[in-house]
């Protein structure tokens, strides 16, 4: 990227524009006769990149994400109830309950992120309706007797009103960082990770003291009253006159070789990815004998582990080129399952796969602003006209959410029948769960491919 050229007021939009080559002008694409109103405007706006507003908006999103997408992940907590508690002990399909949460707010991303664009004067309060609606989820699902009403309420109910709740974050996190995007990106997926080192003591407390019930009546309530006055600085920096125009949206990058290998790598990584997630809890607990506490632990150390995975890849993303971090998150997590978890054999060995996992798999998504960049510069030099990087955001989310949805039932074939059980002299391997081991780690194998497309020149 070249020298940024000088502007009258630094933060301003002409020099936004400069500075980021085009990629934040693709998504802020501004009207020929707005140049009255940007020029009344321009020198009020706040700074980009830092400033009180700025780390403001950033503290509010980081928190709702933790609130937003913490639950979900934290369901391994919840699983590990639903299968030896009446009166869903035996039922088939729990895991699709955490799955189909996530695959929602995950497949529901271009649709939502295309209102938001569309109807920006309506997007800033989204996230209350998104709030109100997952509160009100939570609640019904208290009332659930069948793992078919959790799947609608816990689930697909939920992620309904999470992708509401965190479009609208993403939509403004443009506006507010630009240089720094890759950055506020990673934080602000570091909340999740934050959220996963409570969330699953605190849920497993509530769980044994409260049971089920009562304890997501709780959340819900405590959700709204957490989430609620964080959503007011949720907020836009350029004037919702300036933003909210009706207009095409340029999908052409959908179809071009380099979209299609990010995104079927994202998908095959997103197959394995929340595996563990899904299934540390039960496999420490029958497996290594575990208790409840310590069974939950492990998806406390992945979380806690991904709060610096996410906020590391956030950095470097800013400054190296996008295969070479997929590249070493790919590495990382490969490895993490393949030798640690496969060959563990005892708890302290699990944790410590934990850990690396956590590190390395959960710093994947904090790659995407590359890849938002890379298919921004990709528009500049054709002739097809610019890419709104957060629609790319939302396809790249959208194909995650394909291979969460896929994961659930997959899953549950690998481990049916405890296949490899006492027949692999590897402990983990050996222990019923050795498919969903290998499973996991040659997607996360797969999940680099655009590295070797790079290298290959043909990215």
């Amino acid at each position: 990227m070249g020298q940024t050229p000088e502007c009258a007021t630094p933060g301003t939009p002409d020099c936004e524009r400069n500075s980021d080559g085009g990629y934040f002008a693709a998504a802020n694409t501004r009207l020929p006769n707005e140049g009255d109103f940007v020029q009344r405007q321009e020198f009020s706006l706040p700074p980009v990149d830092g400033g009180k507003d700025a780390w403001l908006f950033l503290a509010a999103v980081f928190v709702v994400d933790a609130l937003v997408w913490g639950f979900p992940f934290a369901f391994g907590v919840f699983q590990n109830y639903y299968n030896s508690h009446e009166p869903f002990a035996g039922q088939p399909s729990i895991v699709v309950i955490g799955t189909s949460s996530m695959g929602v707010m995950y497949l529901t991303s271009p649709i939502i992120m295309g209102l938001c664009q569309t109807f920006g004067r309506w997007t800033r309060w989204t996230p209350l309706l998104g709030l109100v609606i997952m509160s009100l989820a939570l609640a019904l699902s208290s009332f659930a007797t069948t793992t078919t009403h959790l799947i609608l309420t816990q689930g697909i109910f939920y992620g309904l009103g999470g992708g509401i709740t965190y479009c609208p974050c993403i939509v403004y996190l443009g506006e507010w960082f630009i240089n720094r995007k890759g950055l506020a990106y990673g934080i602000m997926w570091s909340g999740t990770g934050l959220a996963g080192v409570v969330l699953p003591l605190l849920l497993e407390s509530l769980l044994g003291a409260l049971g089920f019930r009562n304890t997501l009546r709780l959340w819900a309530g405590l959700l709204l009253v957490l989430a609620t006055p964080l959503s007011f600085f949720i907020k836009p920096r350029l004037p919702p006159s300036a933003t909210s125009h009706v207009r095409r949206f340029n999908l052409w990058f959908l179809v071009t070789p380099a979209f299609l290998v990010y995104q079927t790598a994202n998908i095959v990584e997103a197959m394995g990815f929340f595996l563990p997630g899904l299934y540390l809890p039960t496999y420490a607990r029958s497996t290594l004998g575990a208790p409840s506490l310590s069974a939950a632990t492990t998806i406390l150390l992945v979380n806690v582990a991904s709060v610096f995975g996410c906020v590391s890849m956030g950095f470097i993303i800013d400054r190296l080129e996008v295969t070479t971090c997929i590249v070493l998150s790919t590495i990382g997590a490969t490895l993490s399952v393949l030798v640690i978890w496969g060959l563990s054999s005892s708890l302290g060995l699990l944790y410590f796969f934990c850990i690396a996992y956590g590190l390395f798999a959960g710093s994947f998504t904090s790659a995407w602003p590359g890849i938002m960049r890379d298919m921004t510069q990709k528009a500049q030099n054709s002739n097809k006209g610019p890419v709104d990087p957060n629609m790319v955001f939302g396809f790249l989310c959208a194909g995650r959410g394909v291979g969460n949805v896929i994961a659930g039932p997959l899953s549950e074939s690998l481990i049916r029948g405890s296949p490899w059980k006492g027949e692999a002299a590897a402990y983990g391997y050996g222990s019923g769960y050795g498919s969903l081991i290998v499973f996991t780690g040659v997607t996360a194998l797969l999940g680099g491919a655009s590295f070797v497309w790079r290298r290959l020149g043909l990215l």
